[in-house]
């Protein structure tokens, strides 16, 4: 992996030693029981993006199975949110995952003493349909590479093998996630003041609660998504 704070070459070999960095300290893990590696951030900062491009490079290194799973399947039913008031930045960060099942379901089969029995989805994306993906069995030497919000929660924190926390500014979550959403929101002005009542401030709770950044074992910076840099590797401090 990258120094943390390097720039390499160009940002072709930038955004790909970073991924190649990531996927020889996935693959240099001894654990008895199936990886499990998650990519957390704000809304809009690269998760799905970058965990797809480790899947693909993990995949191509080795023959050992690669679980690729998106925590948006993970969704509490919008029925269900009724303790905070709907679309409240509470609602959004307490509300929106269904935190038992991301652990029971998924994390907690493929740890330590875990039967391998996981489930890769329990809801559609809207949250409004259930979906039954059945139980798979992973083999003792899978990767989990799962991406999404608040994975780094009291609940969940404990079950990831190796969390890697993406940074950027506020700024880009609302230029990138208008960019993004604005489509499905109807209007980019739709999508900007979702982002700016419910998205950030519901996120700016989860970094005030948990401070992610600091509990990561590694923080990527990926304002520039072409050419992210590692900032922060916990395994350099526990170097002798």
């Amino acid at each position: 992996m990258p120094e943390p704070g390097t720039s390499p070459k160009s940002d072709l070999e930038a955004r790909q030693q970073v991924i190649d960095g990531l996927a020889a300290r996935i693959l240099a893990l001894r654990l008895g029981h199936p990886a499990r590696v998650g990519i957390d951030g704000h809304s809009a900062a690269g998760k799905t993006t970058l965990a797809d491009e480790l899947a693909a490079a993990l995949r191509a290194k080795t023959a050992r199975p690669v679980l690729r799973v998106m925590i948006d399947h993970f969704k509490r039913h919008v029925d269900l949110r009724t303790r905070y008031p709907s679309g409240s930045p509470e609602s959004y960060y307490h509300e929106m995952f269904d935190v038992d099942a991301i652990r029971d379901a998924l994390l907690v089969p493929l740890g330590p003493g875990g039967d391998r029995r996981y489930r890769t989805q329990i809801m559609d994306f809207s949250g409004r349909a259930s979906i039954d993906s059945g139980v798979v069995v992973a083999a003792d030497d899978a990767i989990l590479v799962a991406d999404g919000g608040f994975l780094q929660k009291p609940a969940l924190a404990p079950h990831w093998d190796l969390c890697v926390y993406l940074h950027i500014e506020v700024a880009e979550v609302l230029t990138r996630g208008t960019a993004r959403d604005q489509e499905w929101m109807d209007s980019a002005e739709a999508a900007a003041e979702r982002y700016r009542t419910y998205y950030i401030p519901g996120e700016e709770l989860y970094l005030a609660e948990i401070r992610p950044a600091e509990r990561a074992d590694i923080v990527i910076d990926n304002r520039d998504f072409d050419a992210p840099r590692v900032i922060r590797d916990a395994s350099d401090r526990a170097a002798p």
